[in-house]
């Protein structure tokens, strides 16, 4: 059994609704076990920045899925949700990526584990920091890479949205 992060994001259409969905089809991934949430961050794009705010959170599970096999499941998640590819880091009605897996690098065209990009994203970095403050990502703990790149000046990029927090909650009944 693997712990495992994931991030979901959503900027499209009823953006709590995409959340509650995925996180209840990740529930019901055979292998997948003990979902366990971060609060709902309000985030501005990254990438591509003329689209809407997007909201985003992140999930620890465990997993005795090998990181392809839960890749394919996530990304018919992401199918079951509309997502269609349109453009490379555009709107989206849902966004699941794996971002960490215990005791696991790999680099692949598909997956690369840790995720490629993940201390470079303070809407990752602090919901993540949320519920796994100690978590080592390359060579660093979670918290503290979150703590430097707010300090450098993003802090306005990624903020609890406590209102989207209660209606995902409320809506699992959590």
């Amino acid at each position: 059994m693997a712990e495992v992060a994931l991030g979901l994001g959503s900027n499209m259409g009823d953006r709590v609704d995409h959340l509650v969905t995925a996180l209840r089809a990740i529930e019901s991934i055979p292998g997948c076990f003990g979902v366990h949430s971060s609060s709902v961050y309000r985030t501005k794009p990254w990438g591509k920045t003329d689209q809407d705010d997007f909201l985003n959170l992140c999930v620890l599970i465990e997993t005795d899925l090998a990181p392809l096999d839960l890749l394919a499941a996530v990304k018919g998640i992401e199918r079951d949700l509309g997502r269609v590819a349109r453009e490379r880091w555009g709107p989206r009605e849902i966004d699941i990526d794996i971002l960490t897996m215990d005791g696991v690098t790999l680099e692949s065209d598909v997956l690369t584990l840790p995720h490629a990009r993940i201390n470079e994203r303070l809407f990752v970095l602090m919901p993540l920091a949320e519920i796994a403050p100690d978590l080592m990502v390359k060579g660093a703990p979670v918290k503290e890479t979150a703590r430097a790149l707010e300090a450098a000046g993003r802090s306005n990029d990624c903020v609890l949205d406590t209102d989207a927090t209660e209606a995902l909650r409320a809506a699992l009944g959590a």
